[in-house]
């Protein structure tokens, strides 16, 4: 896919970041395709590493899409804060008056055509399997008000190096980061309705479901029926949500 127009900064970094990326992984891509050659859009995308955005980032750089991540606002802070700006990814604020503003702004940059990462998990997953926890409703929330494509995409590979809330295991001999991206998530039930809190969960449902499917391929494993979440409640442990 032709390159677009990103900034010298975004164009610095990605030269940094691909010789690292070579260095730590092999790489085993599929469906490409489905990632828009135009037009805004949402990948949405599970988390097991600290590093896989790193690996994720370098994935969708090169299709043609640089990827403006939906990222924490903690990171978006001294030097590296100033180049995280200037690569137009959006701080995200949890709760609050912070939390409508950073939805609003990746709402901008998806009308803009820009293709905007989200990790909808919201945190590294806690699933002592691997697998995608419930996710936050803000995905689908700018999903529905945009009316851009949600394209799932699964990654595995980067836990392997360095394991969620883990730490960096030997380099050698090096991981194979593979990353299976899905056709676009079937949303069309929604149309037309409100993007209530209810209408909300049930659209992030649907797409937290087509990232598990593909993990699954990935791993050559069934997929759960149902995510893993947190109870709020200090001291509990971690549950499958219901189906419900």
């Amino acid at each position: 896919m032709p390159r677009r127009e990103v900034g010298t900064t975004y164009r610095v970094m990605a030269a940094i970041a691909r010789p690292v990326v070579r260095l730590l992984f092999r790489r085993d891509w599929a469906g490409v395709e489905h990632i828009p050659a135009d037009g805004g859009f949402i990948a949405a995308v599970n988390h097991n590493s600290y590093i896989d955005p790193l690996a994720y980032g370098y994935f969708q750089y090169a299709t043609g899409r640089p990827p403006r991540f939906f990222a924490k606002q903690g990171l978006f802070t001294g030097v590296f804060g100033r180049l995280m700006h200037a690569m137009k990814h959006i701080p995200v604020a949890r709760g609050g008056a912070g939390a409508l503003a950073a939805l609003e702004a990746a709402a901008t940059a998806v009308r803009a055509g820009e293709g905007v990462v989200f990790y909808p998990e919201g945190t590294l997953t806690r699933d002592p399997e691997m697998w995608p926890m419930r996710g936050r409703t803000g995905v689908a929330r700018v999903a529905l008000e945009t009316g851009c494509p949600v394209i799932p995409v699964a990654q595995w590979g980067a836990n392997l190096l360095m394991p969620p809330y883990g730490k960096m295991g030997k380099v050698f001999p090096r991981r194979t980061h593979h990353v299976l991206v899905g056709p676009p998530v079937d949303l069309s039930r929604f149309d037309g309705r409100q993007p209530t809190p209810e209408v909300c969960r049930e659209a992030t449902d649907d797409i937290m479901a087509a990232i598990a499917s593909l993990l699954g391929e990935i791993r050559g494993l069934p997929a759960p029926t149902a995510p893993r979440e947190r109870r709020t409640a200090e001291g509990t442990e971690d549950v499958r949500a219901s189906t419900a």
